[in-house]
Parts: C-alpha cells; structure tokens; sequence
C-alpha cells in the first residue's frame, strides 16, 4: 500500500464515541485504542464520549459533531451487533446521505482472516452525514485494531495512492 512521502502529510480532526450501555471511561479499551492510535497517527482527537445504546441519542450526537465544521470523521465503536439493544447501524443508516458500503465490505473480509464465519455477524458500516465519513466499526478491541490498522489509517491519510479519503472532502457537498 503505497505512501507518497513527497507530500505533506494532512492532519485532520476525528470525533471517537463509545456506544454501550456498560462501558465508561475506565473500561472503555476500545475508545482508548482508537484515540491512542488516532494520536500517535498524527491527527486530533477532537472529542470523545460514551453514549447509551439509544437510537435518538446516536442519531443527535452524530448529528451534532457531523454539523461542526472542526470535526472531518467520526468514529463509533459498539452496538454494531446483532442483540437487542445494538442500534448503532439503524441509527446511522437513518441520517445518512450516502453509505460508503466498501467500509464494512472490506471490514467483514479483514475480520472473515482472523475469525472465519463469525465475521457474519458485524454490521460495520461507512456512511457520510453532512459531507463528515462516518465509521461505525464493532465495540472489541480487536475489531478497532482491525479497522484502524487495515483500513482507515490508510484512507484518512492523504497520502495514500491511488487515492484516499482525505482528497476528496472538499468536494463531498457539491450538489
């Protein structure tokens, strides 16, 4: 996967929220992964939180950060799954204006690598709101590791070739 170290590298502000009705800021591994490497990539995290499992509460929260200008991506983790409470897919899916269906295409099949069938049972998703990526990737930490590694530390760097994420924000409102 090519970097094109004669460009400048891009740093760009990424909003991290947990969804799960268990977890909070001491036990929350997976949002400390993704703001760890989120840092250590070079881009900001520009926020953090941990929210319930409630479908108006996803949906306003993304909406929020997805309506400020500072915030380039969002990253949810949690209640992509498939039991009762897990809303994170149908939440987004609700305020979406495009879906970038590769994201969890290319998820499942990293995951299928590591975890065979069970792969099935994520409902990772790529979505854009409000011209803002969204990625809403699965509460473990494994699947966070996954996603990062193998997928959006080489989207969200500019970069990328042949082509990445980052170069195409500017034009992600055109009418």
């Amino acid at each position: 996967m090519p970097i094109d170290t004669s460009i400048k590298f891009v740093s760009i502000n990424i909003a991290v929220v947990t969804i799960s009705d268990t977890r909070n800021l001491n036990n929350d591994s997976s949002g400390d992964l993704l703001e760890e490497r989120i840092i250590n990539f070079g881009h900001k995290v520009f926020n953090r939180q941990i929210i319930t499992d409630d479908v108006p509460l996803i949906k306003n929260t993304v909406l929020d950060w997805a309506s400020n200008k500072l915030v380039d991506v969002i990253i949810t983790t949690g209640g992509t799954g498939l039991t009762g409470r897990d809303s994170t897919p149908e939440a987004i899916k609700e305020i979406a204006e495009k879906t970038i269906d590769g994201f969890g295409e290319l998820f499942r099949q990293i995951s299928f690598e590591k975890i065979g069938t069970s792969a099935i049972q994520s409902r990772a998703l790529g979505a854009l709101i409000k011209g803002t990526y969204v990625f809403s990737i699965p509460g473990s930490t494994n699947a966070c590791k996954d996603a990062w590694d193998n997928i959006l530390k080489f989207q969200l760097d500019n970069r990328y070739r042949p082509c990445n994420f980052i170069e195409i924000m500017p034009r992600l409102q055109e009418k």
